[in-house]
C-alpha cells in the first residue's frame, strides 16, 4: 500500500476505523478520568471544588462531576452505552466552556472545548465495532 494511499485514508478499512475508535475511546476517557476525575475525588492530593454555576445543591453538583468525569468514561472505554454517556460529560464539559471559563482567555478555556470537540465526535460517530454495545445492541441496530 502507498504511502499516499495510507495518509489520504481512501485505503482505510472499517476494520482500522474500529480500532481507531477503540483507541480514541479509551485514551480520552483515561485522561479525562486522570486529570479531573480523580481530583474530584480527592486522588493526588485535597478533593477539587466543583464549580457550580447553576446554584444546584451542592451535593447534587459534585455527584454529577464526578459521575461525568469518573464513572461515564470508564463505560466508554469500554463501549457500553457509549452514545447515551458522552451525553453528560458534554453537558458538564460545555458548561465549563461556556459558563465557568465564559469570559476567562482562551488558553484556559480550550481543555473543555477540547474534551467537547472529542465526546461530540464519540456521539455522533458511536463506539465502532469494538464495543460491548456493538455486540449488546448489534440485532436491534439490524431491524432498524
Amino acid at each position: 500500500m502507498s504511502l499516499f494511499k495510507i495518509l489520504s485514508f481512501r485505503g482505510t478499512s472499517k476494520r482500522t476505523m474500529d480500532f481507531c475508535m477503540l483507541f480514541y475511546r479509551i485514551a480520552i476517557s483515561l485522561e479525562l478520568i486522570i486529570v479531573h476525575g480523580l481530583k474530584k475525588i480527592g486522588i493526588g492530593g485535597v478533593a477539587e471544588v466543583v464549580p457550580n454555576p447553576f446554584g444546584i445543591p451542592q451535593n447534587l453538583n459534585e455527584i454529577l462531576a464526578i459521575t461525568a468525569n469518573l464513572l461515564l468514561p470508564q463505560l466508554i472505554i469500554i463501549g457500553l452505552f457509549t452514545r447515551f454517556a458522552t451525553l453528560p460529560i458534554l453537558a458538564v464539559t460545555l458548561t465549563g466552556y461556556f459558563v465557568v471559563h465564559g469570559n476567562d482567555p482562551l488558553i484556559v478555556r480550550d481543555v473543555p472545548f477540547m474534551f467537547s470537540l472529542g465526546y461530540l465526535l464519540i456521539a455522533v460517530v458511536g463506539p465502532g465495532r469494538f464495543s460491548l454495545d456493538h455486540y449488546f445492541f448489534r440485532s436491534v441496530s439490524n431491524k432498524l
